[in-house]
């Protein structure tokens, strides 16, 4: 073999080997990624992508949103997943849905059972309070209905909830009780059925679901079962969250009240700076939720502040956890609005005999804050109101770093003495506001870019038209 064929040889052999390890090592890595949940055909990458183009379209400085519809009505008026319901949920099922674990179980919570009037005259006690519907979904399947029964969990029983695998028992005396909803499944559940089979349950047959069989209470808790946690809390204000899991409460006495103690939910301990108070002086108390983003951050709203915590490891003792600042949005307000001295522009010296409070309308207050999981966006409502005139704007933050991203003025007046609701869903911004005299008013917001053509003699069919055409977005009034 002659030196230029075996070099030749050589060199082949070597980009076979070469093509042989990228495709190994390719193969690896789109392993791993699968691993990881990433495929780059499925449709959860092009959600993202898409869903991170419409974020920086939203964010961009020419990119504004316009009122383009606005209707009353006598009844009220909800938003909900793109759709605008009329007429108080005429052709909706009611206000009591909620996820145990989420976009995996579904509760469904029954209104709480009232005799009437003339039974409970007649000495007649009613013992079962609720009824709790449990599925599991994609795909739907019913796990199981219990009742709430004050034979059970005692006669103080005011409200019940199905969390965190928990069944959350809430009490009038300011107690709260949690259960393991797993392990009452396992242990009182006396048959299993599946939806849209037929069945027989106590001496009727019919189809597991549909009208009239319905589903069985299959359930039965003929015992008060094991109690996991149990505290004490002034108005039940208790939520669960966070990494490892916490808990949080406010104190059972009314001093106590907007003041919140984080604490493990493993031995009760106090979290280090885990006393959280705005000391706020308002009419309206502050909140504080832990994070919809399932970072195991808390959010804590007050008249001009929003702070943003995390949970963070503290040195050398992993199991306890201290309460840090993520970050902190402030309101836009003068520093002077709050003196008890002003001074006249003759020099005239005025004490004020009061100072203004913390939510005073005429400061900008915070009023409602919400997350968007899609485009993952703090939407911030500020209100203002001087005399009758009150004005409101939409700000957006990013959720990570608590930056200001975009701001929106609502180009309506808004009452701070009526209730509002305020809805960011992608590419639209929705205001409904209560009045006296039960007179709801819808004003919908619609993404726009400033140097497009507009029709400022556009009938109100054509608008309807434009949103009902928008893509996949559809609204609907009955």
């Amino acid at each position: 073999m002659s030196p230029d064929s075996a070099a030749s040889s050589s060199s082949s052999s070597a980009r076979r080997v070469s093509s042989s390890a990228f495709k190994t090592h390719s193969v690896c890595r789109l392993l791993t990624r699968r691993a990881h949940g990433f495929y780059s055909k499925d449709a959860g990458v092009a959600h993202r992508k898409n869903m991170g183009i419409l974020r920086k379209l939203v964010c961009q400085e020419n990119v504004k949103f316009k009122n383009v519809w606005t209707t009353h009505s006598t009844s009220p008026i909800a938003y909900e997943h793109g759709r605008i319901y009329f007429d108080n949920y005429r052709c909706c099922v009611s206000r009591y849905l909620s996820w145990d674990t989420p976009q995996e179980i579904m509760v469904i919570k029954s209104a709480q059972h009232k005799l009437p009037a003339a039974a409970q005259e007649a000495g007649i006690q009613q013992s079962v309070l609720f009824f709790l519907a449990v599925f599991r979904v994609l795909p739907l399947k019913f796990i199981g209905m219990l009742e709430i029964n004050k034979k059970i969990f005692g006669n103080n029983v005011t409200d019940v909830a199905v969390s965190h695998g928990m069944l959350i028992v809430m009490y009038s005396v300011g107690l709260v009780r949690l259960y393991s909803f797993q392990s009452i499944s396992e242990q009182f559940t006396e048959q299993q059925f599946d939806l849209g089979c037929k069945c027989n349950w106590n001496g009727k047959v019919g189809i597991v679901g549909k009208y009239p069989f319905g589903l069985p209470c299959n359930i039965k808790i003929t015992d008060t079962p094991p109690l996991l946690f149990e505290v004490s809390s002034l108005e039940n204000s208790f939520q669960v969250g966070g990494y490892p899991w916490h808990y949080i409460i406010t104190p059972n006495k009314k001093k106590h009240k907007g003041v919140f103690h984080i604490c493990t939910l493993k031995d009760n301990a106090l979290a280090k700076n885990g006393i959280q108070d705005m000391k706020c002086c308002s009419l309206e108390p502050d909140w504080i939720y832990f994070h919809p983003d399932t970072s195991g951050r808390i959010i804590h709203v007050g008249p001009n502040l929003i702070k943003v915590l995390k949970l963070k490891e503290i040195e050398n003792n992993k199991y306890q956890r201290e309460i840090a600042e993520d970050f902190v949005i402030v309101a836009n307000r003068q520093n002077n609005v709050n003196n008890s001295v002003t001074v006249t522009t003759s020099g005239r010296i005025v004490k004020k005999r009061f100072n203004l409070l913390d939510d005073d309308p005429e400061q900008e207050t915070f009023k409602i804050v919400d997350y968007e999981d899609e485009l993952d966006l703090l939407s911030v409502v500020a209100v203002t109101q001087i005399g009758a005139d009150g004005k409101a704007h939409l700000d957006f933050y990013c959720n990570e770093h608590g930056i200001l991203l975009k701001s929106i003025p609502l180009v309506e007046s808004w009452d701070v003495t009526y209730n509002h609701q305020v809805y960011f869903d992608r590419d639209i911004v929705l205001h409904i506001e209560q009045k006296p005299n039960r007179i709801f008013s819808c004003y919908l917001y619609q993404m726009v870019c400033d140097n497009a053509e507009e029709d400022q003699h556009s009938s109100l069919e054509k608008v309807k038209k434009v949103i009902c055409k928008k893509g996949e977005r559809i609204f609907a009034y009955f």
